[in-house]
């Protein structure tokens, strides 16, 4: 399934003629000319109905006929699969007659106002979880044809409804302490895992299952084999942005799991009916999909009448008509890569933990900007496969990763130190060798740098400002990458200069603004979480050229902009490299405008919209090749390109294109 519809109808109670112009003839001629391979519809939704005959739960009131029935057979008769939703987190009926099964916060507040229209959190720990996995269980009884079970809304609070404190009390937890609450959440969270898991198998131990709960990060590694699959819940509109989706695929690509990316045909997100995304940007993000190594599900929301909408499908067929094409050159593609970050999710067990994840954020967001392939990993992955592993800014290093670490530089990995990573846990000394002395924290915040010449950034010679505190460090034989101007004064009331910081001294101060030496390289700023925070790119650029020098040249080159993204894998049956070329230009648009007066729930700070896809002219590409390449074609329009192998390298230029272009070298 490379061509799946996720198709929402969350759908109220006091809504008339539920499903009264669904035609059978009308869907299927939809999804085929739009090409959809896979449709996901509903059992059960939001609002606590469900979408046929059922005995456990409560049919939609103003439904008159089996609509799941109706959907699964009429996409069957065209190859269409269907997996099936149901609604797990949230469900208005049970709610509403069961206040006492609601998530209660350690305030005894509910999750949700119940003057606020929307859909209360429900406990797991509660008499719900039985009936949700009758609802499952009936679901897979009836519809055995069914293509997968979706689950959605699978997150446990640190609740405190009378189960779960009576659990807890029960169980020797203390309420009253934060890590009690988390760790039994922990527990309740498993219990859910693993009963659903078996109602949604309780027919065919082969039935599909994925479980969503938003992001899926390293956090989710114990959990994964309660999954058939992943899906990636990416919508760049919707706030995640557009580098969310390949920093999370970095990571799902490690799993070993088939995944989907899942963006959505909206303006905005999940809800909104009437609201269009212009085409261009769902080709982009299908592209963007495929390159990354994922499969492909756009979010639709069907109207209540049950009918399809037009345009919505139009747009869709669009980006999957392109999609259909490329197919080819995607299946059993494996990413190509030379590096890896070590996120501070990796060491986070519950994913409702407070953490800062700006590091990590900043760290991808580098990557992509300068066109280096990575993977995301947790401590527990093989890194043999790695030349070098960026561990971002706050990183605390146990004695086990220690013990790997030491392992990894021996056998001639690298790392890229920043912060406070590499610290002891005492954080006065460095547990690595990094060819400098510890000397405590800067006193100025913030405070400059100036590179030496090999990593300064292009445009800039001057001492740049670095927001936020840094470490002080002075080179004791590994290689200064510069040194670090310190401020004046720090401002305050008495003691301030123009409208923001104050200016740095004329002169450098004793310390260095980072060290390189054969394996580690040391950056005494969190400069990854300050690149996430304002975006200069005097930071990159410094960041960049100190990664290089670390790594080497790196597996792929290229003349690519910034906005641009690039991906690198193989297909080893087919004999050949495939390098993607990605182009879109997010503009953000709008923001400040209080949609609660419309009926929602939210104020939101803007979009990022593509609308124009500017084509990029003279693209050079230079791809390490561990084999002698034969041939380069552009995909999948099959014309050859010229090409020059030398010094193991292939070399090419691709003279135009617009969105995405694959490039085959075939060997």
């Amino acid at each position: 399934m490379f061509r799946q519809v996720h198709l929402d109808f969350h759908t109220s109670g006091e809504i008339p003629e539920i499903g009264r112009k669904f035609d059978k003839q009308h869907w299927q001629k939809t999804l085929k000319d739009a090409a959809v391979d896979s449709i996901t519809c509903f059992s059960l939704c939001h609002h606590g109905w469900s979408y046929y005959p059922t005995k456990v739960g409560s049919m939609h009131p103003h439904l008159d006929f089996d609509l799941l029935r109706a959907q699964i057979d009429a996409s069957h008769e065209v190859g269409v699969k269907v997996p099936v939703y149901l609604t797990a987190g949230t469900n208005n009926v049970v709610s509403g007659r069961n206040r006492s099964w609601r998530e209660i916060s350690f305030e005894g507040k509910y999750a949700l106002n119940p003057t606020t229209p929307g859909f209360p959190k429900l406990c797991f720990n509660t008499p719900y979880l039985d009936i949700l996995c009758r609802l499952i269980e009936e679901t897979v009884t009836r519809y055995p044809d069914g293509d997968g079970i979706f689950l959605d809304i699978i997150f446990q609070g640190q609740c405190c409804c009378p189960d779960c404190m009576e659990g807890m009390l029960a169980e020797g937890y203390d309420p009253a302490k934060e890590a009690d609450r988390l760790e039994y959440s922990l527990k309740v969270l498993d219990k859910y895992y693993q009963r659903t898991t078996e109602a949604a198998k309780s027919k065919d131990p082969t039935m599909r299952i994925f479980h969503n709960s938003g992001h899926i990060g390293p956090a989710w590694l114990n959990r994964l084999k309660y999954f058939s699959h992943l899906e990636l819940e990416s919508l760049p509109t919707g706030g995640w942005g557009y580098d969310h989706f390949p920093q999370t695929a970095a990571f799902a690509r490690k799993t070993g799991l088939d995944f989907l990316g899942m963006t959505g045909k909206f303006h905005l997100s999940w809800g909104e009916f009437g609201g269009f995304k212009h085409p261009d940007a769902l080709r982009y993000e299908c592209a963007a999909m495929l390159a990354f190594g994922a499969k492909c599900s756009i979010g639709d929301q069907l109207h209540p009448c049950g009918r399809l909408d037009e345009s919505t499908y139009n747009i869709i067929g669009d980006a999957y008509r392109e999609v259909a094409q490329k197919e080819p050159w995607c299946r059993d593609a494996v990413s190509l890569v030379e590096l890896a970050i070590v996120p501070q999710e990796a060491f986070f067990l519950h994913d409702g933990q407070q953490h800062d994840s700006s590091g990590d954020i900043g760290a991808g967001r580098m990557l992509l900007e300068a066109h280096i392939p990575f993977d995301v990993i947790t401590p527990s992955m093989d890194l043999s496969s790695y030349k070098l592993l960026i561990l971002p800014d706050n990183i605390v290093i146990g004695g086990a990763l220690k013990i790997k670490l030491d392992a990894f530089i021996a056998g001639g990995g690298k790392l890229f130190l920043s912060g406070s990573s590499g610290l002891n846990s005492s954080m006065d000394a460095f547990l690595f060798d990094i060819g400098a002395e510890y000397c405590g924290e800067n006193a100025f915040v913030p405070n400059y740098v100036k590179p030496d010449a090999d990593f300064a950034p292009e445009f800039c010679n001057s001492p740049f400002v670095m927001y936020g505190k840094s470490r002080n460090i002075k080179v004791r034989g590994g290689r200064s990458l510069g040194k670090v101007y310190e401020t004046y004064f720090n401002r305050d009331l008495r003691h301030f200069c123009s409208h923001r910081h104050t200016p740095n001294r004329p002169d450098a101060s004793e310390y260095d603004c980072g060290v390189i030496n054969e394996n580690i390289a040391y950056i005494p700023h969190a400069v990854f979480s300050i690149y996430r925070k304002v975006g200069a790119v005097v930071y990159r650029q410094f960041v960049v050229k100190v990664l290089k020098a670390l790594l080497g040249t790196p597996m792929i080159e290229t003349n690519l902009p910034s906005i641009a993204r690039l991906a690198l894998t193989e297909q080893t049956a087919s004999r050949r490299y495939i390098v993607h070329l990605l182009s879109g230009s997010p503009v953000k648009r709008g923001g400040n405008f209080d949609f609660t007066t419309e009926g929602s729930l939210y104020i939101h700070d803007g979009v990022e919209v593509i609308e124009d896809l500017i084509p990029l002219l003279d693209v050079e590409c230079s791809v390490y090749t561990a084999n002698q390449i034969k041939k380069v074609t552009l995909e999948p329009q099959g014309s050859e390109l010229s090409f020059e192998n030398k010094n193991g390298r292939c070399m090419f230029k691709v003279d135009k294109f617009s969105c995405h272009q694959m490039v085959a070298l075939h060997y």
